[in-house]
């Protein structure tokens, strides 16, 4: 974790900056460059004349680095002749709006919590789009809360860039590849959580990769019913998938009953109601199904007989996210048991969320569940990562585990979902994977600092 510093100001035409008495320099050369994101300041820099343990920085400086007024702390990075102030970290996404209470309209609420552990950090967060960057002058209006409310600050561009898009129709747009190519090319700034995944082109990646094989049901594109029949016939219920959908949405059920010859497909209509079909034939139910939809964007995703509550099943919701020293860590485990009737987890479905001691009254079941779920998200982590492009800093992975305590992936999600952390005894794994969400950030930026050729693509 970086040490961090208060920081205070004091009125002054000189650009001036003190050192923090317990800040150690490496070797005997005093910095001379003041840096903070991408501006650069030269500035007399000396020790605090006070001896106290705080950073000094006179309003002069302070103008020209376009630091924020209400940030309450910093962190030191000496390399060279220059001095990294604090980590800058620019958060885009997008849906902007023109109301100061709720800018990001309904996802204000989860950027402002994200914002309120900057302090502890020594980062200085901000949420930005496409279109506060201001390229003339290499700086973005950068929305801030520092706890009253929203406010509009110009700033240096950032150290690095955490990838927020709300969806993949925001993200094909072509002025976001455009805004992400210049920014990594010109100036160097590390871009992470890029991409939502593609359900079947992650599962096909990671067939190949021996070490968490054991981990995937079958699953193949969906190209006629005979691939169903074949695995209805294995598994006794298959699911048929959107390749990108979120939130449970375009999910269907397929089961066959021996005893009537018969198929059922147990799915979530457009008005949000539970059905349940029942098909003569497979030829039939894939007619319905497909009527109004593209057959090409689905994939049949083996079934598995998980374990249950009350008749119901239960799947898990694994975080794993990386810290400040790039290493991935489990930051929350949470249980989902299904609504009645529903074909998934979903809270907006009438799922709920269980922390694993309210699942399992054995301790020692528990405990197995857990340490078997811990390992095979962060093995599957590592897999990912070696696997796919860019820089991933969070993963949330929804497993199932059947009779027989065996770990299955159905999905990994780039930009979880955040419904676990309503249940009060997960508020401190809420606030654990916002930390390490920015603390990756660090991590990035350090990096680029010891070694910028390995970061740009």
């Amino acid at each position: 974790m970086l040490k961090t510093f208060k920081i205070e100001q004091f009125h002054d035409d000189e650009d001036i900056l003190y050192l923090p008495s317990g800040f150690k320099l490496e070797g005997e050369t005093i910095p001379q460059i003041m840096i903070l994101g991408t501006a650069r300041q030269k500035a007399l820099c000396l020790r605090h004349p006070n001896g106290r343990n705080v950073i000094g920085m006179s309003s002069s400086l302070a103008a020209k680095l376009h630091l924020p007024s209400k940030v309450e702390a910093l962190s030191l990075l000496a390399k060279e002749d220059c001095l990294y102030l604090g980590v800058l970290i620019g958060i885009f996404t997008s849906g902007f709006r023109s109301f100061r209470l709720s800018p990001i309209g309904e996802r204000s609420h989860f950027f402002k919590k994200l914002l309120s552990v900057q302090s502890s950090l020594g980062v200085i967060p901000f949420v930005f789009g496409e279109r506060h960057i201001d390229w003339e002058n290499g700086l973005v209006q950068g929305y801030f809360h520092f706890g009253e409310g929203w406010e509009i600050e110009n700033i240096p561009l950032p150290n690095v860039i955490y990838d927020r898009l709300p969806n993949r129709r925001s993200e094909k747009r072509k002025t976001y590849r455009l805004i992400k190519e210049r920014l990594q090319r010109e100036y160097g700034i590390p871009w992470y959580n890029p991409g939502f995944f593609n359900k079947l082109d992650l599962f096909e990646r990671l067939e190949n990769d021996s070490s968490v094989q054991h981990f995937l049901p079958e699953t193949h594109p969906f190209q006629s019913f005979d691939v169903m029949e074949r695995m209805l016939a294995e598994h006794h219920h298959v699911y048929l998938k959107p390749k990108n959908g979120s939130l449970g949405n375009g999910i269907h059920k397929i089961t066959y009953s021996r005893s009537t010859d018969e198929y059922y497909c147990r799915f979530r209509d457009e008005d949000q109601k539970n059905r349940l079909l029942k098909f003569k034939t497979l030829e039939q139910l894939t007619k319905t199904i497909f009527k109004h939809r593209n057959p090409d964007t689905y994939i049949v995703q083996q079934g598995i007989s998980l374990l249950h509550d009350h008749n119901r099943p239960i799947d898990f919701r694994v975080h794993t996210n990386k810290d400040e020293n790039g290493s991935w860590q489990v930051s929350a485990i949470a249980g989902k048991i299904a609504g009645s009737g529903s074909v998934t987890t979903h809270t907006n479905n009438g799922g709920k969320v269980r922390v694993l001691s309210e699942l399992f009254t054995e301790e020692e079941d528990r405990r197995l569940v857990e340490e078997a779920l811990k390992e095979a998200a962060l093995e599957l982590s590592h897999a990912i990562e070696r696997n796919l492009e860019g820089f991933i800093g969070e993963i949330g992975f929804d497993f199932g585990v059947d009779k027989d305590h065996r770990i299955w992936m159905f999905e990994a999600n780039s930009k979880p979902g955040r419904s676990i952390f309503s249940h009060p005894e997960l508020k401190s794994f809420d606030l654990l994977t916002r930390k390490l969400a920015l603390s990756f950030g660090i991590f990035l930026t350090q990096q680029s600092l010891k070694h910028p050729e390995e970061l740009i693509p």
